[in-house]
């Protein structure tokens, strides 16, 4: 799904089986946020053909996290140019605690790689400028990504619409996560892509998930 003309949104809406969405920022780098699970890979690719693109000009994969309806698909790029990269504490986490979440859902570690580690701050790509921020609480090393130029914030599994990411899995924190809701809530957002459900679109209704988070889910937390 065409956003902006060089923003793509591909949102899983199967209920009876789970993976991510993914988003695709196309120019001179051509960039995937979250491929989600392997075995939806080739529909993935399906829906950015019918959107006049191509896999074959991915160049960069960021990962908001390392939960396996995020991470696992990364395999399919092992052996092709494209770089991948996550934050240095979800790797480390992955290494050791995360990897049990991949058995506890009846899979294996995937083999993956990591080309460079993310850092909270300004990714440089070309021309265009992506902010990450460091927001755990659904895992240790989460992030979540802002892109200025277009008030556009992809949130991972942190804030959905109506809802938030859980903390009951290894490592959770929903003191961290909560905090974390916070941090996003002061940007000038007018476009919340989440990873999973609908997108949130226009700053009121932006302003309004945030509260709605506020009332119904911090007192819980």
């Amino acid at each position: 799904m065409k956003l902006s003309e060089d923003l793509y949104a591909y949102l899983w809406q199967n209920p009876y089986e789970n993976n991510c969405n993914s988003y695709l920022i196309d120019g001179e780098i051509v960039v995937l946020i979250d491929p989600g699970h392997t075995q939806y890979l080739e529909r993935l690719f399906h829906q950015i053909e019918e959107d006049g693109l191509s896999k074959d000009r991915l160049n960069l994969v960021l990962l908001t996290h390392s939960h396996p309806d995020h991470l696992e698909g990364i395999e399919i790029f092992l052996d092709q140019p494209v770089k991948i990269a996550m934050s240095r504490e979800e790797d480390q986490y992955l290494q050791h605690t995360g990897k049990y979440l991949f058995e506890m859902m009846g899979k294996s570690l995937p083999t993956y790689r990591i080309d460079f580690f993310l850092k909270e701050g300004e990714l440089r790509l070309k021309n265009r400028v992506l902010n990450i921020i460091h927001t755990p609480g659904h895992s240790p090393g989460s992030l979540s990504i802002y892109w200025p130029e277009k008030k556009a914030l992809f949130t991972g599994d942190l804030i959905f619409y109506g809802g938030i990411g859980r903390t009951d899995f290894p490592k959770g924190n929903s003191k961290l996560l909560m905090r974390s809701i916070e941090r996003l809530a002061k940007l000038d957002v007018e476009l919340l892509l989440p990873g999973h459900g609908e997108i949130v679109m226009g700053r009121e209704m932006v302003l309004e998930n945030f509260e709605f988070i506020r009332q119904n889910y911090y007192p819980y937390l």
